[in-house]
């Protein structure tokens, strides 16, 4: 794999443990977003997830945009990677 390959690998995989930390602290609703660490992982991780909000609202209370963003990354990950 090219340095190019194995950095943009690095980067995806980073992206995912921020979004799968970005759900499970959604399970603690006094958490203040607003003061760091947790003001810097949600502005890493909004940018990416809002798009994805916008196509598929939460249903019954469930944001399923991780689930779509997911897909999208590991499919990323299979067609670019493989071809470097």
């Amino acid at each position: 794999m090219s340095q190019l390959g194995y950095t943009l690998s690095l980067f995806l995989d980073l992206l995912k443990y921020l979004i799968i930390f970005r759900c499970i602290l959604s399970f603690f609703p006094r958490l203040n977003w607003d003061h760091q660490p947790w003001l810097a992982i949600r502005s890493a991780t909004d940018p990416i997830m809002m798009p994805f909000r916008n196509l598929i609202p939460p249903l019954g209370g469930m944001d399923f945009s991780p689930f779509l963003l997911f897909f999208l990354i590991d499919l990323i990950q299979k067609l670019v990677l493989s071809r470097l």
